[in-house]
């Protein structure tokens, strides 16, 4: 069993799918120990309260340096045994010091076909964009935004009247399928 620790900092739906799945045992490679949250506010911390999944609550700001929040996390992490992160909504750049710790055992997913629409509000970005596909990407964490090794893609259309809140809908599906395929592949 791999022990794995999801970050989020919104609402949760990612983190919430992906324990529900462990919970019915379709990905039974893998505990999950605990969510990292860089908000107090983040409705992941209810969803986590529900799931009774324990949650560390760390917002950079309350640490002198980037380092040093990374540093405070990393021995979290390594007081829980985890040898995974998965990135469930995350919106923070991972930076040298996790990175260095968790080489290689960082998962994100990001709400667009990449390396097309990096960053926040990709779905408004390919919405607005006048593109007849999207999708979602699942890829290693490097130290750039979104730019790590692709490890698998699924698209979805873009419909002439879509409105952007169905196209989220939609996208937001297809993760909750992709993700947790994924991280059956890649943790074993």
């Amino acid at each position: 069993m791999t022990k794995v620790a999801i970050f989020a900092s919104g609402s949760g739906s990612n983190f919430e799918n992906i324990v529900l799945k462990v919970d019915k045992g379709e990905l039974n490679n893998i505990e999950i120990t605990s969510l990292f949250t860089d908000h107090h506010d983040a409705y992941c911390i209810d969803r986590a309260n529900k799931l009774k999944v324990a949650t560390h609550i760390n917002e950079p700001k309350n640490f002198e340096s980037k380092s040093a929040y990374e540093q405070h996390l990393i021995q979290l992490l390594k007081r829980e045994e985890v040898e995974w992160i998965i990135l469930a909504g995350y919106m923070r750049l991972i930076g040298p010091d996790l990175l260095d710790a968790y080489e290689g055992k960082i998962l994100n997913i990001h709400p667009s076909l990449l390396p097309k629409y990096k960053g926040k509000d990709a779905i408004g970005q390919a919405f607005d964009s006048g593109d007849n596909v999207t999708g979602s990407t699942v890829h290693y964490v490097d130290s750039g935004m979104d730019t790590g090794e692709i490890i698998e893609q699924r698209q979805c259309d873009i419909k002439p009247d879509d409105t952007k809140e169905a196209l989220e809908e939609r996208v937001k599906h297809l993760e909750y399928e992709l993700y947790p395929s994924v991280i059956a592949k890649v943790i074993k």
